[in-house]
């Protein structure tokens, strides 16, 4: 296939690279920056520097923008999409974007694949991109409706490039998943580092901290567009993880070591049953 990166940050970086590496595939790069686009034809990460004209070429179109972003462009460029061609985003949000996604498909005549990979770094853009990124990870695809040909490509593929699992879902249980083992982690990390102690951690801290703080190295623009848009599935998240929260606040304050106890043993349980 022809296929065209949108965006070469850290995920469409490491999607031409992964590309590259494991298959044949043609890959057009297209980059706000002409300076990214070139250093990624350099590395051997793609085969051509692309433009919205060149679209017409691509088989595949891998949008790797900010959710919003994605929608505009196709919005912007969609004349330019060949038809019939697939077109998948990979954004961490889906009810948001996957109506506009899907309406503007139907409007070219592309087909629009939903999917999400689940990998990423602390950092950003292409220079911490790698070919192993998806290496072992989950991809997620949200059919929304494509044909099961169109489906079987983009999972085809995710396998090819490293992918270990792939995973069919819905905009709704995708987005309240996620919620759970994506963002209520971040909002977590960000909390726990607003701490007046953070400062101070050297010399007291070791793998309890970088375990929790790891991911407050957040892309705050990022991050804030994909709270807001999924902000019902977080905040009963958020709810949730202050009703627990209380619950071991209240028996600390307390001073019930049994009530502490068969909470933390509660914990416990649901970790060790899940085997992890």
């Amino acid at each position: 296939m022809k296929i065209a990166v949108i965006g070469l940050g850290i995920i469409g970086g490491s999607f031409c690279k992964a590309i590259k590496k494991h298959t044949d595939h043609y890959v057009i790069g297209v980059n706000r920056t002409r300076a990214t686009a070139e250093q990624a034809l350099r590395d051997g990460a793609i085969d051509e520097i692309g433009s919205a004209e060149t679209l017409s070429e691509a088989d595949l179109i891998i949008l790797c923008m900010y959710p919003q972003a994605c929608v505009d462009y196709v919005r912007e460029n969609g004349k330019y999409i060949r038809k019939g061609a697939i077109v998948t985003d990979s954004s961490g949000i889906k009810r948001a974007i996957c109506p506009q996604l899907k309406a503007l498909s139907e409007e070219f005549g592309f087909v629009f694949v939903g999917s999400h990979p689940m990998a990423g770094k602390e950092k950003n853009g292409y220079e911490v991109s790698e070919a192993e990124l998806y290496e072992g990870a989950s991809f997620i695809i949200t059919p929304c409706g494509a044909d099961d040909e169109s489906v079987r490509t983009l999972a085809k593929l995710a396998i090819e490039i490293g992918f270990g699992t792939v995973k069919m879902s819905d905009p709704e249980e995708h987005d309240r998943m996620i919620a759970f083992t994506s963002q209520l982690p971040h909002v977590l990390a960000c909390a726990y580092v607003l701490s007046p102690s953070c400062p101070n951690h050297n010399g007291f801290s070791a793998g309890s901290y970088r375990d929790v703080s790891r991911v407050a190295n957040i892309n705050s623009k990022l991050w804030s567009e994909l709270f807001l848009e999924n902000r019902e599935p977080l905040m009963e998240e958020l709810a949730e993880l202050y009703r627990n929260l209380s619950a071991l606040y209240g028996a600390i304050r307390d001073e019930d070591r049994e009530r502490l106890a068969a909470l933390l043993e509660k914990g416990h349980s649901v970790k060790q049953a899940l085997g992890e």
